[in-house]
């Protein structure tokens, strides 16, 4: 059988008869009425052991690299005030899943974990912080699962808080990608940087009316989907820009490079004449300069191209993409687009706060969903097997009759906080046992029979190796311990 999770690739996909759909990832594009009814909903899925034991170990990677940048963790309810998210997201509003009116509030479930960082820190009067949020959230898209995107997926998000010195806490957000995506081995990746000041000033210099900078900048950030020509013409045919005024911005918006494409910008007689992206354009040649020192500068690419389509963004703006995925397992690379992305939001906690006082914040959200398909994917293919346990010892007996030594042997091991299993059978085989410990990964079996009770000993078995030892029993704990150190 197919491993589970596993999504069917077809060449041909039939139109669905009226009245049937495409229910879950699990499910063929044709569920029977009855399959369907046991499936979650489109874009969603069940994580079996195996699934989630990976997702753990790549959340625990990812947390562990927020704990060493000095985050404290936060939670915000999955509920949020329909008001409290409208008008935060650009074209991305019509993909929050707003709830029925129960009588009272009128509710929608968090698009992100950005917003409610932001109202959170506005309610409560925070001015100073640096933390992580780890959460699921909701949008109402056209899920494409094979491309690791859910309706329902998890965010991991660290952001820095506060009024601080330019430049430094947005250099730290990108050393966290860097860190991140090295840790993982996900193969070559590339952090493409840009500025929302430095955009908007190209737009400005090309003759764009300001009301018309946020539609521009949402068109501009399909170029690294869809080539010049279609962005283009969104920009003349849907959003009413001049042929001349998008010509213009291509100009700029196909550039790409570092410190010498700063430079050269510095120097551009028009761009250099407008304050914002003056402005945009020093920030980032000190961000370069502290990256420099962080010794990342090979993976970051300044991109004029990079828009990042959230209304909310106000500064540095920035993206992780990988590039082709390394794995002889693998034979041809999986596509899975932006693995993280983030920037600088200064104004969002000053629409919260009742006197628009503002709290400067710069952040990064981790792609974790589309990183899990990548290892997934990766496990699939090597035939590795995951534990989906952590049970270190099965208490076993050889003999009949034996269930109260069991017991009693598996309670000192608990107590002592030694992780055991026994099998639920009052009189299982030996080797019934041993094969347990075998199929699910169990390293050492602690084998207790009549002989062994006599002894006042109990038989301690490596699985793998099959050689067994007898221990005192006041030596076991201590015995099982050392043979467990890492």
């Amino acid at each position: 059988g197919r491993p589970p999770g596993h999504v069917p690739r077809r060449r041909h996909v039939r139109a669905l008869p009226r009245g049937r759909r495409r229910c879950c990832t699990a499910c063929s594009p044709a569920p029977s009425p009855l399959t369907a009814a046991l499936c979650p909903g489109q874009g969603t899925r069940d994580h079996p052991p195996a699934q989630t034991a990976l997702r753990d170990r790549l959340l625990s990677a990812v947390v562990s690299c927020f704990k060493r940048h000095g985050a404290a963790a936060i939670d915000t309810p999955v509920l949020e005030l329909r008001e409290t998210l409208m008008g935060k997201y650009g074209e991305d509003t019509k993909l929050i899943y707003e709830l029925q009116d129960q009588g009272g509030e009128l509710l929608a479930l968090r698009y992100d974990l950005t917003v409610p960082f932001a109202r959170y820190l506005a309610m409560n009067k925070v001015t100073n912080m640096k933390r992580y949020h780890v959460a699921k959230v909701y949008r109402r898209d056209n899920p494409a699962t094979t491309r690791g995107r859910y309706r329902e997926f998890y965010q991991c998000d660290f952001d820095i808080a506060g009024q601080f010195d330019p430049m430094i806490p947005d250099a730290e957000c990108l050393k966290i990608v860097h860190e991140i995506l090295s840790d993982l081995q996900l193969g070559d990746f590339i952090i493409k940087v840009n500025d929302r000041r430095i955009l908007n000033g190209v737009f400005a210099v090309c003759g764009v009316p300001e009301s018309k900078f946020i539609p521009a900048c949402s068109t501009v950030d399909k170029l690294d989907k869809v080539p010049w020509e279609e962005v283009r013409s969104e920009m003349v045919g849907e959003k009413g820009l001049s042929p001349e005024a998008a010509d213009r911005i291509g100009e700029y918006v196909q550039l790409h490079g570092g410190l010498d494409l700063i430079e050269r910008l510095l120097q551009d007689p028009k761009l250099s004449q407008n304050k914002l992206a003056k402005e945009g354009l020093g920030d980032m040649k000190l961000l370069f300069e502290y990256l420099t020192l962080f010794g990342i500068t090979e993976k970051i690419s300044f991109d004029l191209s990079l828009a990042r389509g959230l209304d909310y963004y106000t500064g540095v703006i920035f993206e992780a993409v990988l590039l082709h995925q390394e794995n002889e397992h693998v034979e041809e690379a999986v596509s899975v687009g932006s693995v993280a992305g983030g920037g600088r939001y200064d104004g969002l906690v000053g629409m919260f706060d009742p006197k628009g006082r503002k709290v400067p914040c710069v952040g990064v959200s981790i792609g974790i969903e589309r990183i899990f398909s990548i290892l997934e994917q990766r496990l699939e293919a090597s035939g590795e097997k995951l534990r989906t346990t952590e049970t270190q010892v099965l208490v076993a007996t050889p003999q009949k009759h034996l269930l109260p030594a069991r017991l009693k042997l598996i309670s000192e091991l608990w107590d002592a906080g030694i992780k055991a299993e026994m099998l639920y059978k009052k009189d299982p085989k030996l080797l019934k046992q041993l094969q347990y410990c075998e199929d699910t990964g169990i390293p050492l079996a602690a084998i207790v029979g009549e002989q062994e009770l006599a002894d006042r000993v109990v038989k301690l078995r490596d699985v793998a190796t099959r050689e067994q030892v007898d221990i005192p029993r006041e030596k076991l704990i201590d015995e099982i311990r050392r043979r467990l150190e890492p």
